[in-house]
């Protein structure tokens, strides 16, 4: 051995790595030449109706609305607790509506 030969190197063909069908015989024809992977193009894609995008900005508008009316005394019939959990269940309702919209 030379000493400016290294010690192992390149094991596959140039151009390429050898595709594995071909190895045991198979009509190398019938293999794809490129290897990589291509994402199948999807049938739809996911959208949701018009209403979803009004639904949510309206729970999040009442909900704070109603919160802030109720710390500022505007509400109807006293303070109650009731007003607050309208308000925090409309402003989660529209957060919830958010995470749904695409």
């Amino acid at each position: 051995m030379a000493k400016n030969q290294k010690k192992g190197g390149r094991v596959t063909p140039k151009g390429g790595h050898i595709n594995p069908a071909n190895v045991h015989g198979t009509n190398p024809e019938s293999v794809s030449s490129s290897s990589r992977y291509t994402p199948p193009i999807p049938e739809f894609k996911k959208s949701s109706p018009p209403w979803v995008l009004w639904v949510m900005f309206a729970l999040l508008g009442v909900g704070f609305l109603i919160i802030l009316f109720y710390y500022l005394g505007f509400v109807p019939g006293g303070r109650s607790n009731w007003y607050l959990a309208v308000g925090l269940v409309s402003l989660l309702g529209g957060l919830y509506t958010a995470t749904k919209y695409h």
